[in-house]
């Protein structure tokens, strides 16, 4: 498997970011050699764990507000980069991005951290990847909380706005991540933190994982990550530690998601779901603190009982 590493230089003046990577070999699935997966680890190493995991086509920066606020509730904060994003390698074969190829580097990243009774916080492809391990592996979380995502099998069919994304993000000639993410955003991005997402990509090569990821979206019902998603869903049909959902109010492509885990999901039960005002698709962009404070919530709550 090739793959592209970021150099650090680019990732030299970002803002609000000054947490000092570290890094961890995950297996790379073929045989080849381990593929490096960075991430971001503050906090006291005895506290309690929020993993917090990031989607498309952003990278850890997207949670530097979660985590400061996180890390002053006295928690710990782990927030990684997935193989293809931020400081982590990038295979650069587009083929070599499958779902299960995510989750089987998620599991090993997970495992090899060290990492136990977890708080997860997920959002976009956080979520599909996030909440599919939650279904498979319960014993793993203490609580959830699920921002604008879902676990989608195919047999609902996505809004419209899904398919045009998808169809713009395998057309564009030039994949223009800073604008993708300031594009979903309802407050605006300064022009400093649209660079920090074009950061991880220096040219179009680095961007496979990028490229691949809207296409790996259970959109039909015989997708190949559909049966493992609705096996997964058995599994959170039975999840019944704290579920708490916090979408924001301006996305249309999660949009209503959250009714569905609350009506599926044993946790979701009797717990402060909230809806994010002014809230775009990247919500930790808009209402960062707001969303953190959820989290903190959930982790007293559950740590009370």
């Amino acid at each position: 498997m090739e793959r592209l590493r970021t150099p650090d230089e680019r990732f030299a003046s970002l803002p609000d970011f000054a947490y000092a990577p570290r890094y961890l070999d995950v297996p790379a699935g073929d045989g080849s050699a381990p593929l490096r997966m960075a991430y971001i680890d503050e906090g006291p190493r005895d506290a309690p764990v929020v993993l917090m995991l990031h989607g498309e086509p952003s990278w850890s920066f997207l949670y530097r507000h979660c985590i400061r606020a996180v890390v002053a509730a006295g928690l710990r904060a782990v927030a990684p980069d997935l193989v293809g994003f931020g400081r982590s390698d990038k295979p650069t074969e587009r083929a070599d991005y499958t779902y299960a190829a995510h989750m089987g580097w998620l599991r090993a990243f997970v495992d090899g951290a060290g990492l136990r009774d977890l708080t997860l916080l997920c959002q976009d492809w956080g979520g599909l990847l996030g909440l599919r391990l939650a279904g498979e592996e319960p014993h793993r979380f203490a609580g959830i909380v699920a921002a604008n995502t879902f676990l989608p099998t195919g047999d609902v069919k996505p809004p419209d706005a899904f398919f045009m994304w998808r169809q713009f993000s395998q057309t564009v000639p030039e994949f223009p991540t800073g604008k993708i993410v300031s594009g979903a955003v309802a407050r605006g991005m300064a022009p400093e933190v649209i660079a920090a997402y074009d950061a991880p990509f220096p040219d179009e090569r680095y961007k496979a994982g990028a490229r691949q990821f809207p296409t790996l979206v259970p959109a039909s019902p015989d997708d190949p990550a559909s049966e493992p998603n609705r096996q997964a869903w058995k599994g959170l049909e039975r999840f019944e530690r704290p579920f708490v959902t916090a979408f924001g109010d301006s996305d249309p492509i999660t949009r209503g998601g959250d009714r569905q885990l609350q009506a599926r999901i044993p946790g979701a039960k009797g717990q402060p779901h909230v809806t994010l005002e002014k809230a775009g698709h990247f919500l930790q962009e808009d209402v960062g603190p707001e969303l953190a404070q959820v989290v903190i919530d959930l982790v007293r709550a559950t740590a009370s009982h």
